[in-house]
């Protein structure tokens, strides 16, 4: 029988929990992008900010200890220098900051009798952790901007401040050192105290501290749905796609193929970011088995989001040429009519004075005095379609939801975007026909990272002449596109 051995490590990684650990697997893939030469060198030094299980640290390690093998052919000298001169952490929580010694010393105690590292005096090593506090303000913290009225619940609970990003100077942490590399896999996100499940993305905040302490090299992994920004994201968003040191970019389509077990809507990616590069990044774009690499410009003239696929470009470009106006132009904000999602409707319509409303989970009537926003679209021809809409598995998808038709005297609540007005009937139909055809989902699968979809989703799409019928093969033959293009988006889009 084959005795099974497995890694901690690997095992920590399957395990599902607000702050994903990394497999060692990917911390050395991560670890790949940096040039060789760093491990031959004894005066680099590493840091990992939002040190969890310690992987990237101990992986480091393997690699300095073999590349500075003819420099320090002493093992224990070997080891003491690394351990004490090049390797630095700030654990997240203070059982992370044990289980970090663990990984790397070998003992949860840096100055312990099994440590491998024997010059240490202080139990802590060079992986600190600090208890640390928000600093509330009108209800949020200031550094992070978690909510009071979740976080701020005594000293027997976690209060997730986490040390680098509760500064405004991070370099006051370890003295002004100068770091040749930071690293690390940051939390993702912290309750916000809104509706439901509402939380805050924070691992924006790590990469941006980090970039003060302007390393030669920065590799982070995060969460992918900063592509096309949302909540708190649109600045980092716009920094990160015209940051040109930005030398290498590994998207995930599927963050399970990096993290199994853990659901995380839009994927993964892991970048480096290089101080003394400027110029074009490496893209390299993985859909399970499926990869492509293309290097290119993070940000394009035509999308103030990130266009993952690799493929898509010249699909984009030859669209994008005829300098058509946006379909998102016609697409209405989020409440078209100012009616929520829970809004009390009658399901007979009663009076003449009651208009039909489609809303989830079902239809019914709302007196007309009720629309709030936009009343002249109220008696006007529209189409209707799903605000939401996720899927997950294996391409080819449908993208978005079916549109259905809007007649006059009816109104929708916030389940749905509205479409239009437009002044026929005929017109909206021509319109429900062009949003099936795989071309146009196409296009609002570039931009769609989560389910939901806002008029910025469709930014891409180019507006037709609505007075005919489209078709895939129409518009196909309209902007010229190659069978290689055209089997590219039957790759990724089912018909409707």
């Amino acid at each position: 029988m084959k005795n099974y051995n497995p890694d901690v490590l690997s095992c920590l990684a399957n395990l599902s929990n607000d702050e994903v650990f990394t497999p060692p697997a990917l911390a050395n893939q991560i670890l790949d992008m940096l040039p060789d030469e760093i491990w031959h060198n004894s005066q680099a030094k590493f840091l990992d900010p939002v040190c969890k299980s310690g992987v990237f640290l101990r992986e480091i390690a393997k690699r300095l200890i073999k590349g500075l093998e003819k420099e320090i052919p002493d093992l224990q000298e070997r080891l003491n220098h690394i351990f004490t001169q090049q390797l630095y952490g700030i654990a997240i929580t203070d059982l992370t900051s044990l289980l970090s010694r663990r990984s790397v010393y070998c003992s949860k105690t840096a100055n312990g009798e099994y440590s491998v590292c024997t010059v240490f005096k202080d139990g802590g090593g060079n992986i600190r952790f600090h208890e640390m506090k928000h600093t509330w303000k009108d209800g949020k913290c200031i550094y992070c901007g978690a909510s009071q009225s979740v976080y701020d619940r005594g000293d027997d609970y976690e209060s997730h401040a986490y040390e680098f990003i509760h500064t405004d100077d991070p370099n006051v942490i370890f003295n002004n050192m100068k770091f040749d590399v930071i690293i690390g896999n940051p939390p993702y996100q912290l309750n916000d105290g809104g509706n439901g499940a509402s939380a805050k993305p924070i691992y924006q905040l790590f990469v941006e501290q980090a970039k003060k302490l302007n390393p030669r090299y920065l590799c982070m992994i995060i969460p992918a749905r900063w592509y096309s920004g949302g909540k708190g994201l649109d600045r980092f968003r716009d920094i990160m796609l015209h940051d040109t040191h930005v030398k290498t970019l590994v998207d995930y389509f599927n963050a399970a193929d990096c993290f199994p077990q853990i659901d995380l809507s839009g994927g993964v990616c892991y970048f480096l970011w290089d101080r003394e590069y400027k110029g074009k990044c490496m893209v390299h774009s993985i859909i399970g088995e499926k990869k492509s690499i293309l290097q290119r410009y993070l940000a394009t003239k035509y999308s103030s989001s990130f266009i993952r696929f690799n493929e898509a470009i010249s699909i984009v470009n030859k669209v994008q040429a005829f300098q058509e106006e946006s379909f998102s132009k016609i697409i209405s904000a989020r409440k078209p009519f100012g009616l929520p999602t829970n809004i009390s409707i009658s399901s007979s319509k009663k009076s003449d004075k009651n208009i039909e409303i489609y809303a989830y989970p079902h239809n019914g009537y709302i007196s007309y005095n009720e629309i709030q926003n936009n009343v002249s679209w109220v008696n006007q021809y529209k189409v209707y379609i799903s605000y939401a809409y996720g899927e997950r598995g294996n391409f080819p998808y449908l993208v978005i939801g079916k549109p259905f038709l809007g007649k006059p005297f009816s109104c929708c609540s916030e389940t749905y975007l509205l479409i239009g007005p437009f002044n026929t009937k005929a017109i909206a139909e021509n319109v429900m026909t062009y949003i099936r055809t795989k071309f146009f989902r196409f296009f609002v699968l570039l931009q769609k990272n989560t389910q939901h979809a806002t008029s910025k989703a469709y930014k891409l799409v180019p507006i037709q002449d609505f007075s005919k019928n489209w078709n895939d093969q129409l518009l196909y033959e309209k902007y010229k596109l190659s069978k290689e293009e055209i089997d590219y988006i039957d790759s990724k889009v089912r018909p409707m």
